[in-house]
């Protein structure tokens, strides 16, 4: 009955109440003071990165976007363990020297069933510091293809062009195709009907191309015409190419296409369309020669 009588004082006693209140205050401060140094942490970087024109060293501007989004989180991750170091310690009594070498060994002997984890750390590193792709970038990886939104230490974010998101480990990512270094080059097959004089078509398309660097800016050089490409069963293949700037070299493509389409049609080339010649079993070949001989005549005449 003492024990009762001991264990009901000790609730109702303002001393586990002023512990608990003490403790309470203690962890607010603390996570108000890491929250805080979080959102200085990040306009202080942010700021930092804005004055990179004024100091000796400058990078371009997706490799910056990279960079202060890596550091941001990294800043991030710092501060929230050392808030929870605190809280351990100051709080909740934790002996956090025995903690963090017991942690230690732990570690050790997880370490050896995350591989991949360990993996993926290493590459996001070497992702973010060679400066394989960035943040902005369109890139072809791991049978994924758009824009990248976020490298993080661990994993790569890919937004693809119907607006998937695609979360990629750093581990997977061991070839890369990316678009957005370089400008691109847009290749467009042009089919003309074999009635066309080939000369005249390829002046047609050389004024069309002189009036696109103007039209779009998307297109940085004067198209060139490389010529005919190939001869097919009812027309030839007029290969032109055009630099673009990156990543725009399929827009390019579909804008090439679009123009010689309609300057073709105004000087009166249209674009062939398939053809299909039909004859009866009953007719001879030599009936079937001269048919074709008389289409020829009528078609030159």
């Amino acid at each position: 009955m003492d024990e009762v009588n001991k264990l009901w004082e000790y609730l109702t006693g303002p001393k586990l109440w002023l512990t608990i209140a003490e403790g309470f205050i203690k962890i607010v401060l603390i996570i108000v003071l890491a929250m805080l140094v979080v959102r200085v942490g990040k306009n202080v970087i942010e700021r930092l990165f804005k004055n990179k024109q004024r100091g000796p060293f400058r990078i371009t501007e997706r490799r910056e976007t990279t960079l202060k989004k890596l550091v941001q989180n990294t800043l991030t991750y710092t501060v929230y363990f050392a808030a929870l170091i605190m809280l351990l310690d100051n709080v909740f009594g934790f002996k956090v020297g025995a903690l963090l070498a017991g942690a230690g060994v732990a570690g050790l002997a997880i370490g050896f069933g995350a591989q991949n984890l360990v993996r993926d750390i290493i590459s996001g590193f070497f992702i973010i510091f060679e400066d394989q792709f960035s943040v902005g970038d369109y890139i072809n990886t791991s049978n994924v293809e758009g824009t990248v939104e976020e490298i993080g230490i661990r994993t790569t974010k890919i937004m693809s062009w119907t607006g998937e998101q695609h979360v990629i480990p750093n581990g997977n990512v061991t070839q890369v195709t990316n678009y957005s270094v370089h400008n691109g080059l847009a290749v467009v097959d042009i089919n003309v009907p074999y009635e066309s004089d080939i000369t005249a078509a390829e002046k047609i398309i050389e004024e069309m191309a002189m009036e696109l660097p103007d039209k779009y800016e998307e297109i940085v050089g004067t198209p060139e015409i490389i010529g005919v490409q190939t001869l097919e069963l009812s027309h030839f293949v007029i290969r032109v190419i055009a630099e673009t700037l990156p990543v725009y070299q399929w827009a390019g493509a579909r804008i090439i296409r679009k123009e010689v389409k309609e300057r073709l049609y105004k000087e009166g080339i249209e674009i062939p369309s398939p053809r299909l010649v039909m004859y009866s079993r009953n007719e001879t070949p030599a009936a079937i020669e001269a048919e074709g001989e008389m289409r020829r005549d009528q078609e030159t005449n």
